[in-house]
C-alpha cells in the first residue's frame, strides 16, 4: 500500500504543482513564499542548536502549538524551533507572534512526495518532530521513521468518522500509527480511537487547546463604547441555515424592548455578503464589517469579513453562540471549538450536533459555561437572562488553571522523549 501510495504521489506531483500556482493566482498561496510547498526555497538556521521540528495544519493547531513553543524556547538555548503549517492564515497567525528568528521559524508544510521529504529532513536534520492533531503523512513519517528520528503525535484526535475510515484500511493503519514514538490524544474517545489503530503508547492528558492564551490585537472597534446603552452578543463560526435562526433571536429580543446588537461571524466570510442579504430580508439594519472599518452607530447587526478578529470580539460580549451545531445536515459533523470564548468569560450556547467536539463541550457543561439550545426561541431566552448577570471570571480562572496544568505534562512528555535521543 505504502510503494502504491509514494508511485501515485510521485506521478500527481505536476497536478500537485499546477493547484499551488492556481491557488496562489486566486490569493489563497503567499504570493512569495509558496514554494516552500515545493521545497524550492530553501533557508538556513542558526548552528550549533537542537532543531525541533513541529507541524501545525492550520489556524487552530498553530495558535495551540505556541504556549509550548515558548516553554521549549525558555526551557534550552539551544533548542531551535522550526513550525510548519499549510494555510495562509495560520502563517499570518505566526508573523504578529513576531518570534526570535534566533530560536525560530516557520515553513510551509511540503508535499507529501518522496524526493521533496527527503530533500526537506535531510535539510533540516530535526531531532525530535511533533505532529499536531490528526496529521498522518505516509511518506513523511516512512521517512522519519527510516531515519530513527523520535516522532511524537500531540493532541492527536481520531474521531468516529475518522477512525472507521482508517479502519477500512486496517494494514495501513497499524503500519503508520505504530511508527509514532508517543501519542498524546486530546480527549479519551481518540485516545481509545488510537490504540484501535495501532498506535503503542498513548496517553490522554488533557487537550492542548485549553492551553491557548486569549491576547487580543489593539482595538479598532470598541463596541461597549458605541454602543453604550445596548447589549452585545455573538454568533461565532457559524454556517448555512443558521444565520436565519440567528437572525429570529435579535428580533425577538428586540421585541421585547431590549436594545440589541448581534455580531455574526462566519465560518466562511465569503459568504458575508449572502448573510447580509438575508438580513435586509428581516428589515434589520446590518453592516459588513472588514477589517479596521469604522462601524456605524445605526447598524444593529455586524458581519465580519475579516479573519483573525474572533477574540476582539468575544471581549465585548457576554454570551457567545458557536456555530456548526444547529442544522441538521452537520449531525455527523458538527461543532466548533468553544474554547477561545470560554477563556474569553463568555457563557456559551450551542445547538445538539457539537460530535467534533463533544468531550470539551462537556467539560464546559460541567463547569456551567456552556449549555443547549435548539432554536431561536430558547436562544432568545437565555441571551436576555445572561444579559443582566455577571460574566464567568471565577469559571475562566478554573479553565487557565486545568490550561497551565495540561501544559506543564505536555513539556514534560516532551522533553522526556527529547532526552531519550
Amino acid at each position: 500500500m505504502i510503494f502504491f501510495y509514494r508511485i501515485l504521489t510521485f506521478l500527481l506531483f505536476p497536478v500537485f504543482v499546477a493547484v499551488i500556482f492556481l491557488r496562489k493566482y486566486f490569493n489563497k498561496e503567499d504570493p512569495i513564499r509558496f514554494k516552500e510547498k515545493i521545497n524550492i526555497n530553501e533557508s538556513f538556521f542558526p548552528k550549533n542548536k537542537k532543531i525541533i521540528w513541529i507541524h501545525a495544519a492550520s489556524i487552530g493547531e498553530t495558535n495551540s502549538a505556541f504556549p509550548l513553543i515558548d516553554k521549549l524556547i525558555k526551557n534550552d538555548e539551544k533548542i531551535f524551533i522550526l513550525l510548519t503549517s499549510t494555510t495562509l492564515s495560520s502563517s499570518q497567525i505566526v508573523y504578529k507572534k513576531k518570534l526570535d528568528k534566533n530560536s525560530f521559524q516557520h515553513r510551509f508544510f511540503p508535499l507529501d512526495v518522496q524526493f521533496l521529504v527527503e530533500k526537506f529532513l535531510n535539510h533540516w536534520k530535526p531531532e525530535l518532530v511533533i505532529f499536531i492533531d490528526s496529521e498522518i503523512w505516509p511518506n513523511f513519517l516512512m521517512e522519519i521513521s527510516k531515519k530513527k528520528i523520535p516522532l511524537m503525535l500531540l493532541n492527536g484526535r481520531i474521531t468516529i468518522k475518522t477512525f472507521n475510515r482508517w479502519k477500512l484500511l486496517t494494514n495501513l493503519s497499524f503500519k503508520l500509527f505504530g511508527l509514532y514514538n508517543l501519542c498524546l490524544a486530546s480527549s479519551k474517545e481518540s485516545e481509545n480511537n488510537l490504540k484501535s489503530l495501532g498506535a503503542k503508547n498513548v496517553k490522554f492528558i488533557g487537550n492542548l487547546k485549553f492551553c491557548t492564551t486569549v491576547n487580543s490585537e489593539k482595538k479598532y472597534n470598541d463596541l461597549k463604547t458605541i454602543f453604550n446603552n445596548s447589549h452585545i452578543w455573538c454568533a461565532a463560526s457559524t454556517h448555512p441555515e443558521e444565520e436565519e435562526i440567528i437572525l429570529k433571536t435579535h428580533n425577538l429580543i428586540k421585541q421585547k424592548g431590549i436594545k440589541i446588537i448581534t455580531i455574526i461571524i462566519p465560518r466562511h466570510i465569503h459568504r458575508s455578503k449572502a448573510i447580509n442579504e438575508i438580513s435586509n430580508g428581516f428589515q434589520i439594519k446590518s453592516q459588513i464589517i472588514n477589517k479596521f472599518e469604522e462601524v456605524s452607530k445605526e447598524s444593529e447587526v455586524l458581519i465580519i469579513n475579516s479573519i483573525g478578529e474572533m477574540i476582539n470580539y468575544f471581549k465585548n460580549c457576554k454570551s457567545i453562540f458557536m456555530g456548526k451545531s444547529l442544522s441538521k445536515n452537520l449531525i455527523k459533523v458538527g461543532g466548533q471549538n468553544p474554547i477561545e470564548p470560554a477563556k474569553c468569560g463568555c457563557k456559551i450556547y450551542h445547538g445538539p450536533y457539537i460530535s467534533n467536539f463533544k468531550e470539551i463541550y462537556n467539560l464546559l457543561k460541567d463547569k456551567k459555561i456552556a449549555y443547549e439550545v435548539s432554536n431561536e426561541f430558547e436562544l432568545s431566552e437565555s441571551l436576555v437572562r445572561d444579559f443582566n448577570n455577571n460574566t464567568n471570571k471565577k469559571n475562566t480562572d478554573e479553565l487557565n488553571i486545568y490550561g497551565e496544568k495540561i501544559l506543564k505534562l505536555t513539556i514534560n512528555e516532551v522533553l522526556k522523549l527529547k532526552n531519550e535521543i
